[in-house]
């Protein structure tokens, strides 16, 4: 019991041991005036640790939201660029409004209104070295496949919200996000195509490096 207590002491210092920035906190404020949930601030500053890897330079997200999480992978580099998939036109107003009110220019993102699994297919196989996804876990799965086909060998797939709420690590538990996730996470866990790993930051964070040109699910 006090080990889990411990635990939970270190998960909570984790998540307060970082800080927003202004225009990121009023990105958050729009965000539950939407009823969007942002990811969390540890969460984003993990974000912008990996964006700021001298190999990450194209960039793509499925869940623009108001922006919060573009905002930190944006920061990592002043060179790299970055598409962002939302089916909320209004949020994407708001994010927009939080790009330049960080002063990133324009010519730097695309932020595309529609679903994932229409608008992913489109955009250019190996040719992505970070892709995040926060949409909708029903569709995470081919979001998954459509990311991995997107990025370069060596490139980064992010899924968050991995652990839903703690409910993935419940076997009792078969609602049909739980089950989408965890069947998921298991998936490229076991994959030979992908280096994976499965973070206890926030509400779960999972990680596959590509290996190969030619991966299977």
């Amino acid at each position: 019991m006090a080990y889990a207590q411990d635990k939970a002491a270190s998960w909570l210092y984790a998540e307060e041991a970082v800080l927003d920035g202004d225009v990121a906190r009023s990105a958050r404020e729009r965000a539950a005036e939407l009823g969007i949930t942002p990811l969390s601030v540890a969460t984003c500053a993990f974000l912008a640790s990996l964006a700021a890897l001298p190999s990450v330079r194209a960039i793509a997200e499925v869940g623009t939201g108001t922006g919060v999480s573009g905002l930190a992978l944006l920061s990592g580099s002043a060179d790299s660029t970055f598409t962002s998939i939302d089916i909320e036109p209004v949020a994407h107003s708001y994010a927009r409004e939080a790009f330049a009110a960080a002063g990133i220019r324009s010519a730097r993102f695309r932020l595309i209104n529609g679903r994932s699994a229409d608008l992913l297919p489109r955009l250019a196989a190996d040719s992505y070295d970070l892709v995040l996804l926060d949409g909708d876990p029903l569709e995470a799965r081919g979001d998954a496949e459509e990311a991995l086909r997107m990025l370069k060998v060596g490139g980064i797939l992010v899924v968050a919200h991995a652990l839903n709420h703690d409910l993935v690590a419940d076997p009792v538990r078969r609602d049909a996000v739980t089950v989408a996730l965890r069947d998921l996470g298991h998936e490229l866990l076991a994959s030979e195509a992908v280096a994976a790993s499965l973070l206890p930051l926030s509400d779960g964070v999972l990680l596959a490096v590509k290996k190969t040109s030619l991966f299977e699910f």
